[in-house]
């Protein structure tokens, strides 16, 4: 066996074949070594950019100083009870801190869990409890997790939704709008209401989930007025409304919650990736008395809240604010979507340019025609990139969308850096 000095990236692939299921996909054939802010290098010594950021849990960088040091005296006091049995405060002081953050005018309370899946299994089962509903109206194209349920929600079939059905019962998909695609706000409208006409009547839904900007699904922006026609909608018929910020929360959009920017208060938000900088953490936060309906004991996990991810998220939100990194992430955004902008306007393969935020994204297509979507190009590129030392992730529907994730903590040389490989690579794949 190779020892770690000697490893290549290709040994260690071998290995990996070898040892782990085909099923956990591998977007780079690449080992990291380590990482520095928005800089990694693998075994073999080779530097990248990273423009991927973990999907989107790195928004604070590779090993911030400041989280890593809150971890690192967290793991001297105690690493696990289970917050069931023997409370700490980090998960109580994070759940007020939550509470602020939140929006809505209105008393909030916070359940904290492990996963992404988690969090959105945990809305559903408290939305159900709530209302005393069963239905879940979500979107196409919309991804909420890998266990059945959350699959189930989930509005995109391949990889993730292939031999693995059937799926629970009493979930329906509604149309995302999506103007590139001819689908419009109210197209979108309709097909809800299309639903509750013929699929399920309004009494029995429970919720409605939406991503503020889809995020496996091609970073599709929910127009403000599309959300807050949901928010009317479900205000009709007394359904609670979900906002699925997994991927866009934590800052990654320019408002802690992306939702923020649409003047709604969802009654529920799930959250977990980059809000506490790489550890196993997420969270609902709600309305009080929605989180209050599940008696005691209905809520909870033997590592759910673990207290060194709560002193890591806590963490996170202490450099957020120290170093303004809302206010950077809205910069950052605007100078990568100009780029982009005028790479775009220079190849025609590039049929769009979107996002929210510092969450932007390229749609590759042939001829420029947005009813061509090109996935091989989005891997073409992505792979050229890799050579060259950036770092990129595919998503899309069609899999033909390049997002870019970089932490909001990254330099501007190191952006305009990646910037300049991406352009390189998608000129030397022409």
């Amino acid at each position: 066996m190779l020892t770690k000095t000697q490893a290549t990236n290709a040994a260690l692939m071998a290995r990996r074949q070898a040892a782990i299921p085909r099923g956990v996909g591998q977007s780079h054939e690449v080992f990291i070594a380590h990482g520095k802010n928005a800089e990694v290098w693998d075994v073999e010594g080779k530097r990248y950019i990273d423009f991927a950021g973990g999907i989107a849990v790195l928004n604070t960088g590779h090993c911030h100083p400041e989280i890593v040091d809150a971890v690192k005296k967290q793991l001297d006091l105690y690493t696990h009870t289970c917050f069931q049995v023997l409370a700490y405060e980090p998960y109580v002081e994070l759940a007020e801190r939550i509470n602020a953050l939140a929006p809505g005018n209105f008393a909030k309370k916070t359940l904290f869990l492990t996963t992404g899946a988690e969090a959105v299994e945990n809305a559903i089962k408290i939305a159900r409890s709530h209302t005393k509903r069963s239905a879940v109206i979500a979107f196409t194209s919309g991804y909420h997790g890998r266990t059945l349920l959350t699959l189930g929600l989930t509005g995109k079939v391949a990889p993730y939704k292939t031999g693995f059905g059937p799926f629970p019962g009493e979930i329906f998909h509604a149309q995302f709008p999506n103007a590139a695609h001819g689908v419009s706000v109210d197209d979108s409208i309709a097909s809800i209401e299309s639903i509750l006409k013929n699929d399920v009547e309004a009494s029995r839904v429970a919720a409605i989930i939406v991503e503020p900007v889809q995020g496996e699904g091609g970073f599709n922006v929910a127009p403000a007025d599309f959300l807050q026609r949901v928010r009317a909608l479900c205000d009709q018929h007394g359904i609670l409304m979900i906002a699925d910020e997994i991927q866009t929360g934590a800052g990654r959009t320019g408002t802690w919650f992306a939702i923020e920017q649409s003047g709604v208060a969802p009654d529920m938000i799930t959250m977990a990736k980059s809000m506490a900088g790489g550890y196993p953490i997420s969270g609902v936060v709600g309305r009080a008395e929605v989180m209050d309906a599940p008696a005691a004991g209905g809520l909870g996990g033997t590592y759910a809240g673990s207290p060194i991810a709560c002193a890591a998220a806590l963490a996170v939100l202490d450099v957020f604010e120290k170093e303004h990194l809302l206010e950077r992430s809205r910069a950052l955004g605007a100078h990568m979507m100009n780029r982009l902008k005028t790479i775009a306007a220079k190849d025609k393969r590039i049929c769009d340019v979107r996002g929210l935020g510092a969450m932007v994204a390229i749609e590759l297509c042939k001829n420029g025609d947005p009813h061509q979507p090109s996935a091989e190009l989005a891997k073409a590129l992505a792979g050229e990139a890799t050579k060259r030392g950036l770092i990129l992730l595919t998503c899309g529907t069609y899999g033909n969308v390049v997002r870019i994730l970089v932490p909001l903590t990254a330099s501007d040389a190191i952006v305009n850096e990646g910037l300049d490989i991406l352009e390189a690579s998608l000129a030397a794949i022409a």
